[in-house]
């Protein structure tokens, strides 16, 4: 229902229309009248009404005053203009501020009664297009972070990427990137983790880094790329930030990170800045876990070296991890391919293959690491790349089925700490994904809904929905009758009891009050 304001000098005007038409069935509710357009203008500041029908002839501040003043403080406002006059140079001054109704006096309630009906129409109309486009911008702002990352991810990889694709890019996200000078981050956890601690060490880093232009998780590794301030003391003190994320990361999860660090160089050689830091994580064979290393750090011939291939085999352990047995398989198929194409000696080759071995026996149990470490000798005596091959995927095979194990029981374990959440906190109106995601400390939001679907079956805002509603009808059966404003207000709906009876039907089938009546046998 729309508020309407009535404005006209004239007494009798006023009082007749207030009485005769039938503003309820025109869709709108009269809240008030005014005597002149003054007094109409402190009206609508208090009464706040989406409709205003105006007389144009009225001392002090005329009708086209009024919807000229109106047009500047309360531009939302709707007008129907009512003159007495014919000269088409009233409807032009009112037209350059919207106005489009008018009506002749004498009019009588069914004139009114039309044009108020097409004005809500129109009304209906564009809040439908303003919900739809809030709609797609709520979506848009959704999925963003998602096109960000994956953005990221092609941009250092894919040769085809212009800087026709940053133009589109950055008018798409908002932020400039064609011509900026950056450096690339990339971050690497040691030891055993979760996907979860890329995702807290991910916020961690953009919380601190207020040069954060993009970021990316890629396998194991995190990838920021940052826009550089061309400032030599600047360069220090971002090395020091960094380090803080590292310290704040390890004091919360236990777990150290070693961190590469590229030069700086235009947004169109962040491909080069890529392999860079992959060049520089690399080097970590030299120095201790958790270290912070740049291009200084690495000799120069080394920066230089010939054509290698990248076995990507922290790509592979985190599909281990993951327990995508399906996704390891093509991987491994994938790598092996590479392999054979290459046609390199028969050592070089099983060496990248002993390498990829010795990366999959880290991600062994501490128990069982000895029968995988002795796999080592057999894969040495194999004298084919299919032998190779088959050897390999049996073994990431195993260990695909015990992550997976592992990582359902963990899933499980984050879904319990959530629905512990839930019931302890379903009567506050706030709560939501977000906020629960804030509440176990750097958790991601999308990650955490996504777990938790798959473990219950249900989105994170049903189960919440149907939760309330089962302790709303355990309390009603408790209570008999109690107000539904006062069920809205205890059971997490904010006191709405319209959009609360609305749910609860949906649920139950009934509403609050029919599920209140008792039972008849």
């Amino acid at each position: 229902m729309y508020r309407l304001l009535l404005v006209d000098d004239e007494r009798l005007i006023l009082e007749g229309m207030s009485q005769v038409v039938d503003w309820e069935k025109a869709g709108v509710e009269l809240v008030g009248t005014a005597r002149n357009g003054l007094e109409a203008l402190d009206k609508i500041e208090s009464l706040r009404p989406q409709i205003v029908i105006t007389d144009i002839a009225m001392p002090g501040l005329d009708g086209l005053g009024l919807v000229q003043r109106c047009s500047e403080r309360f531009p939302e406002v709707k007008f129907v203009m009512l003159t007495g006059y014919k000269d088409f140079d009233y409807a032009r001054t009112a037209m350059q501020h919207g106005v489009k109704h008018y009506l002749l006096k004498p009019c009588n309630e069914n004139q009114i009664h039309d044009a108020l009906v097409e004005l809500v129409q129109e009304l209906e109309e564009l809040e439908n297009r303003e919900l739809f486009v809030s709609g797609m911008k709520q979506r848009l702002t959704k999925v963003l972070p998602h096109v960000k990352e994956q953005f990221l991810k092609e941009w250092i990889s894919n040769k085809t990427y212009g800087s026709h694709d940053l133009e589109y890019y950055q008018d798409l996200f908002g932020i400039e990137l064609n011509g900026k000078i950056v450096r690339l981050i990339l971050f690497r956890l040691e030891d055993s983790y979760e996907y979860e601690h890329l995702f807290a060490l991910q916020n961690i880093a953009q919380d601190m880094l207020q040069e954060v232009l993009l970021s990316a998780t890629i396998g194991s590794h995190l990838l920021i790329l940052l826009e550089h301030v061309e400032d030599t003391a600047n360069s220090d003190t971002l090395l020091t930030r960094i380090g803080e994320v590292r310290e704040i990361f390890c004091e919360f999860y236990k777990i150290d990170v070693t961190i590469a660090v590229s030069d700086a160089d235009r947004m169109i050689h962040s491909r080069r800045l890529y392999r860079q830091t992959l060049q520089c994580m690399n080097h970590r064979f030299y120095l201790d876990a958790g270290s912070l290393i740049t291009g200084r750090d690495i000799p120069v011939d080394e920066l230089n070296e010939g054509h290698e291939i990248d076995l990507e085999e922290e790509e592979i352990c985190q599909l281990i991890k993951a327990g995508d047995k399906e996704a390891v398989d093509l991987e491994l198929e994938r790598l092996f391919g590479v392999l054979s194409a290459q046609r390199f000696d028969i050592n070089v080759t099983r060496s990248y293959v002993l390498q990829l071995y010795s990366a999959m026996i880290r991600l062994c149990l501490p128990e069982e690491r000895t029968a995988f470490t002795a796999g080592m000798a057999e894969l040495a005596e194999l004298g084919t790349l299919c032998g190779l091959k088959v050897y390999v995927k049996q073994v990431a095979a195993q260990l695909t089925a015990i992550y997976d194990r592992h990582f359902m029981s963990r899933q499980s374990s984050i879904v319990d700490k959530m629905l512990r959440i839930i019931a302890e906190d379903y009567q506050n109106s706030e709560l939501s994904l977000g906020s629960v995601a804030a509440e176990m400390l750097y958790m991601n939001s999308d990650y955490l809904g996504k777990i938790f679907k798959k473990v219950t079956g249900e989105k994170f805002s049903n189960y919440v929905t149907n939760y309330r509603i089962t302790k709303a009808s355990e309390h009603i059966i408790r209570s008999g009758d109690v107000k539904v404003f006062e069920l809205a207000e205890i059971f997490g709906f904010g006191g709405n009891a319209q959009y609360f009876s609305q749910v609860f039907k949906k649920v139950t089938g009934k509403t609050p009050t029919d599920f209140m009546k008792p039972q008849s046998n």
